[in-house]
């Protein structure tokens, strides 16, 4: 099935416009990246993973497309898995926020190497590195063609940088969020990495999602999309080229709706 982009009209009043063949061209996303994918599958940070995620970015943004991005730490540290092992919760969370940050300032930094305008705002106030997190001015920077990289996940605990995502897409005003996977590829019926029986969907309703408890996304972010119908596709990052495919608009993962 087709699905119209949604993208600003000449007054700023949001308007529809058809995808044709595909999902249609974003005016401005939100792109999420996982954490994990940063360090190759090791702990902390792999600059050749870094920097081909850099280009692909910074050709799109050449293109036009506004980019805000979250960013996960699971290369450094899961304050849920932390917890598990005898740390407080909300001390551990605190910490896989700061890793965050660290990949931040890695992305900005071979972002900037390309040419391209950038800045990193965080949830946590850490003014020798970072930009305190300002909506208003996130949607300038935007406007003016500069990537906006969002650190220290919402500054609170209990909360995933899915969330993370949802939300700074709805502050921002994003078209979409862009959900990428580290190890899957879309949203499946069931965990294809039990399940060999799993069928990967290429759309469902966030109420769907929610109702048969398909975890691949955070149930919080589901639910904040859902209640402003904000769109999300789901996507891996394993594939050459997959970021920059999904802010294109082109048909990939599972794109995921209000219904």
């Amino acid at each position: 099935m087709d699905v119209e982009a949604l993208v600003n009209g000449p007054q700023g009043e949001t308007v529809r416009q058809p995808s044709g063949g595909g999902r249609g061209r974003f005016r401005r996303v939100l792109l999420k990246l996982s954490g994990e994918a940063f360090g190759n599958g090791e702990l902390g940070v792999d600059p050749n993973v870094v920097s081909r995620l850099a280009g692909q970015i910074a050709e799109v943004v050449r293109e036009g497309v506004q980019v805000g991005i979250v960013v996960g730490g699971g290369n450094f540290f899961r304050g849920a898995q932390l917890s598990q092992r005898g740390m407080d919760r909300a001390r551990a969370d605190y910490m896989g926020m700061l890793g965050t940050v660290m990949n931040c300032l890695a992305l900005q930094d071979f972002l900037e190497q390309r040419g391209i305008d950038t800045r990193v705002q965080t949830a946590i106030t850490m003014g020798q590195v970072a930009e305190p997190y300002v909506p208003r001015r996130a949607i300038r920077h935007l406007e003016k063609g500069r990537v906006v990289i969002f650190g220290a996940g919402l500054g609170a605990p209990y909360f995933s940088t899915d969330t993370t995502a949802a939300q700074r897409a709805l502050e921002v005003h994003a078209d979409v969020v862009l959900m990428s996977k580290n190890g899957v590829d879309g949203v499946y019926t069931s965990d294809p990495r039990t399940d060999p029986a799993a069928r990967k969907l290429d759309e469902i309703s966030y109420a769907d999602a929610l109702r048969q408890r398909l975890k691949v996304v955070d149930a919080t972010s589901f639910s904040l999309c859902m209640d402003n119908r904000l769109p999300m596709i789901v996507f891996g990052m394993d594939a050459e080229e997959n970021v920059a495919r999904a802010v294109r608009g082109e048909r990939i993962g599972t794109l995921v709706t209000a219904g």
